[in-house]
């Protein structure tokens, strides 16, 4: 007979299979964005469009319809079919692993919920992720159609809130895993003070609002600027800081201004993580959190590389799209050492 333990693992097996596909999901949409390939699905069909133009007549029809918005007709007007399929395919591919999510996520919750392998105290919680998931759909469409405009540009700050959300539900699922994935047995042999607890949850925190001043950035396209470094344009602090008014807006529509706070961010995370592990290691920890601290400070020199690189070879599509990546790695283990820190005893 299966136990319950070997059923919960297997719904937290599960739920790191979402959370694997969204975390394919994010670097597949870093990539749409870095080819312009975000605008060229001009319709929004969450459940009939499945399936790609499949014959030379439906693809005339859909680059004809793609032909009607501004950024064809602004940006794109040279463009001929052989040149728009290789934008679709990428915008497709995007919305296509979007439901494949959805399927891989619902199928396996009614064949749980059907056997009744899940506790009641768990399905709440993934009625909420089942919610937040179809919110993200709704975003992403949302997203989209602020660039279906005069003006093709998708918004920065729908951009960034699209972001952000996927980062949430990816939180909130792996989350939930590891709270069915593990025992509490070697948390409970060693200790961890507040102090090391607070510090965590401040710098899971911090590492979050870094990935917001990254979508920014995305949003701005801010990266083709100022492509050295420490200096941005012969200076620390660029002259142009606070050229928009009122104040607020530089910190959202300034490109300037969004690429300074966005390298501000990760400086201040290049010092603090460091002094986390110290912190970290010096305290009779479970050996998984001591681990977890090991691959947090190797994953910010890979991680602070890639976005120095990036910039400094203005955006190439592989590695901006690695920086993506790893900023939600450098998030997940942070999470994990947060998760494992919350049930160690004091």
């Amino acid at each position: 007979m299966t136990s319950p333990d070997n059923h919960q693992k297997a719904i937290a097996i599960w739920l790191f299979i979402c959370c694997a596909s969204i975390f394919a999901m994010v670097i597949l949409g870093g990539v749409t964005r870095l080819t312009g390939s975000g605008l060229s699905m001009v319709e929004w069909e969450p459940l009939m469009g499945i399936l790609p133009p499949l014959d030379h007549a439906q693809w005339q029809e859909t680059f004809l319809l793609y032909q009607q918005f501004p950024e064809y007709k602004l940006h794109n007007y040279s463009m001929n079919l052989e040149e728009f399929k290789s934008i679709f395919w990428f915008e497709y591919s995007h919305r296509l692993l979007g439901r494949m999510i959805g399927f891989i996520f619902i199928v396996p919750l009614l064949y749980f919920i059907m056997t009744g392998k899940i506790r009641k105290s768990l399905i709440p919680k993934l009625i909420g992720m089942f919610i937040l998931g179809g919110l993200q759909g709704l975003m992403g469409w949302y997203m989209v159609k602020s660039g279906l405009v005069q003006d093709p540009h998708v918004s920065q700050y729908r951009l960034t809130a699209h972001l952000a959300l996927a980062f949430i539900v990816y939180a909130y699922i792996f989350w939930v895993a590891l709270d069915l994935f593990f025992s509490d047995q070697d948390r409970i042999r060693k200790t961890a003070t507040n102090g090391l607890k607070q510090f965590s949850l401040l710098l899971t925190l911090l590492i979050f609002i870094t990935v917001l001043s990254g979508g920014f950035v995305a949003g701005l396209k801010a990266g083709y600027a100022f492509n050295t470094f420490p200096l941005m344009g012969g200076r620390l602090v660029p002259e142009s800081i606070f050229a928009l008014s009122p104040v607020w807006k530089n910190f959202f529509e300034n490109i300037a201004t969004v690429q300074f706070d966005h390298r501000v961010m990760a400086t201040l995370l290049f010092i603090i993580i460091p002094l986390f592990w110290l912190n970290a290691i010096r305290q009779d920890i479970p050996a998984r959190v001591r681990t977890g601290a090991h691959l947090l400070l190797a994953m910010l020199g890979i991680q602070v590389t890639l976005g120095i690189s990036t910039l400094l070879l203005h955006v190439p599509i592989p590695l901006a799209a690695a920086h993506q990546g790893g900023a939600l790695t450098l998030f997940t283990i942070m999470l994990f050492i947060t998760h494992e820190l919350r049930n160690t005893p004091n």
